[in-house]
């Protein structure tokens, strides 16, 4: 058995911008080992005075829409501006394995080579919207560690999806020409979340319908409430293949920041984030305790196998287990 790290040090590490204490922190707190919980919230609290200036954007989009492209175009933007760039790039894991790709290195070419950007490819598993259980952590540990930017990159579109804005600051939506059918396939909630939206691919014989689908997303972002923070969703067309429009999107994403930090929107979204995260973590440690106990796990099986074999319905299933805690 390995012997457990030294939180000081490992503190140390990742103050000073040590990558391998960064990695290793981020493996830590991925852990769901009961002996590595105290350690990963100690690690937390010991970082946590040194995080919060970095700018946390969240980009998705369609299945084939580039997403990896497009984040080693724009980080390679911002490194070669000075920047220190994160990606926590969450990954599809199988329903049936629970393994997953992990290939998102072997997309972003130039940034994997990158001494002033840090990848970090992490499986999906079961949660919810494509987003690593312990994505937040991770986030605020690469801030602690002197990035200042960071890119979170999620497994694709559906409902469940915003639960990345839960995360960010800024949300990007990324999207292809097509717009009169593919609008159809695109949640409205998503796109009411989004800050930007980037129709990708507007190149060749492709730029005139890129032209045309921008015209349409932009008639449908004025069927939408206000934003929140007084910030008007813009949509940008760019070629993260070609490198075209990316230093234009980054531009955008920095007038909001220069609109929404000074207004206070983006502290006030913060706080929210931070309590939603409180109590979703507590839920997530009673269920652990709840139901880890030898007697609950002994009674939770037996109650899975009468709901499937369909001797008790999944709703009484539920309501006896819970009435025995």
């Amino acid at each position: 058995m390995r012997p457990l790290p030294d939180i000081a040090q490992l503190t140390a590490g990742i103050l000073a911008g040590d990558r391998a204490a960064l990695a290793r922190a981020i493996t830590l707190v991925e852990s769901q080992a009961e002996a590595h919980q105290p350690l990963a919230a100690a690690l937390l609290d010991a970082v946590l005075p040194h995080t919060g200036q970095a700018l946390r954007i969240g980009i998705t989009g369609v299945p084939g829409v580039g997403k990896s492209t497009f984040i080693d175009a724009l980080g390679t933007l911002l490194t070669s501006a000075g920047h220190k760039v994160a990606v926590l790039a969450v990954d599809p894991s199988s329903a049936r394995t629970g393994g997953s790709i992990l290939g998102d290195k072997t997309r972003m070419e130039r940034l994997a080579y990158d001494p002033q950007a840090f990848i970090r490819p992490t499986a999906a598993g079961t949660a919810l919207g494509g987003v690593a259980r312990a994505t937040w952590e991770a986030m605020v540990l690469c801030e602690a560690a002197g990035y200042n930017i960071i890119l979170i990159e999620t497994v694709g579109v559906g409902q469940s999806e915003i639960a990345v804005a839960g995360l960010v600051d800024f949300f990007m939506l990324l999207m292809l020409s097509g717009a009169g059918d593919e609008l159809q396939g695109i949640k409205r909630g998503i796109m009411e979340m989004a800050d930007l939206l980037v129709i990708n691919k507007a190149e060749g014989d492709n730029l005139q319908a890129a032209k045309r689908a921008a015209v349409n997303y932009r008639n449908a972002l004025h069927l939408f409430p206000p934003h929140p923070g007084q910030w008007t969703p813009l949509v940008q067309l760019c070629s993260a293949l070609e490198g075209s429009g990316i230093e234009e999107i980054w531009k955008s994403v920095t007038s909001y920041f220069d609109l929404c930090v000074p207004n206070g929107y983006r502290d006030h979204k913060r706080a929210e984030q931070r309590l939603q995260h409180f109590h979703e973590y507590t839920r997530q440690r009673l269920e652990q305790q709840l139901l880890g106990r030898p007697e609950q796990q002994k009674q939770l099986r037996a109650l899975e196998k009468s709901v499937t074999a369909g001797l008790i319905s999944p709703y009484a299933a539920a309501r006896q287990l819970l009435a025995g805690l």
